[in-house]
């Protein structure tokens, strides 16, 4: 067991005295982090248990219309006992290979066709793992809304990180070839982040690429940083996809991407993720009337 030093007196005299930490501590400050973590899993499973979730809206804007909204991306919040909002980077990456990862995915799932049930009109991506792909739960929601409101699958994009794509390309392809027929788009999230073998990035055929945003970024700044972007919105343009830019934060940096091509813009530039949008409000606001 790890062990730490603390002065103590015997005799009036100062001795150092080892103290006990507990098992899987290196040492007070790995123990107490590890304890805050297991603290965070332990409220985001309560909070799964008790629905304690919803979905805040990002904006995706096209590029060649000004002011005009291409879809929103749907972004899953979880709440914690005061109902404030936990995170997601401090749990997403440990849950992301457990069944709690799973769980999260399908709330997000429902929490984003409930939405598109309710607003015809509106467009909305999701993200989900590769890992939920063969998630019984996942796809017996998606089903279930597909049967009841078939339309649904025209107005669903689905976010696959490049990272996870990867993982199971197979499964991914599969998965792709048989939902695309009922009309639902792939998107795929932070594209360039990976390592994408070209190989599978034809077979792959997403609607949509993401470019990740550490080559958006203040791209304004550096003429040199706006390779690496050009490069991706070649590649995808080649094969008739559709490019977003992430984390289009400057009014120059939304102007310069747009002028070199790529098709769409999502950051905080346009509006950060709101759990009250302006269309949710505004159907609030009618039925009061």
């Amino acid at each position: 067991m790890p062990q730490v030093t603390r002065d103590v007196t015997v005799n009036g005299k100062f001795k150092r005295k080892m103290a006990d930490i507990p098992q899987g501590g290196h040492n007070p400050l790995d123990f107490a982090i590890a304890k805050q973590s297991q603290s965070t899993l332990g409220m985001v499973q309560e909070a799964i248990a008790h629905n304690q979730t919803l979905l805040a809206f990002q904006p995706v804007m096209r590029g060649a219309a000004a002011g005009q909204v291409g879809f929103y991306e749907g972004l899953i919040r979880v709440l914690d006992p005061t109902g404030r909002v936990i995170p997601a980077g401090d749990f997403m990456g440990k849950i992301e290979e457990t069944e709690t990862g799973r769980e999260i995915d399908v709330l997000a799932l429902r929490h984003g066709l409930n939405v598109l049930e309710k607003y015809r009109g509106l467009r909305l991506s999701i993200n989900m793992s590769a890992r939920s792909i063969g998630y019984r739960p996942w796809m017996n929601c998606l089903n279930r809304f597909l049967s009841n409101t078939p339309e649904l699958g025209d107005r669903l994009i689905l976010e696959i990180t490049e990272s996870s794509a990867m993982m199971v390309p197979e499964l991914v392809i599969d998965f792709m070839q048989r939902l695309q027929p009922k009309g639902i788009c792939f998107a795929m999230d932070h594209f360039g982040a990976g390592k994408m073998a070209v190989k599978y990035f034809r077979e792959f055929d997403f609607d949509i690429v993401k470019i990740d945003g550490q080559f958006i970024r203040a791209i304004v700044k550096n003429p040199d940083n706006l390779a690496v972007p050009r490069a991706l919105m070649g590649i995808a343009h080649q094969f008739d996809m559709v490019t977003v830019a992430e984390s289009v934060e400057t009014a120059e940096d939304a102007a310069l991407v747009t002028q070199i091509g790529i098709d769409c813009l999502q950051g905080y530039y346009f509006a950060a993720p709101t759990t009250q949008p302006d269309w949710l409000q505004h159907r609030a606001a009618s039925r009061k009337a």
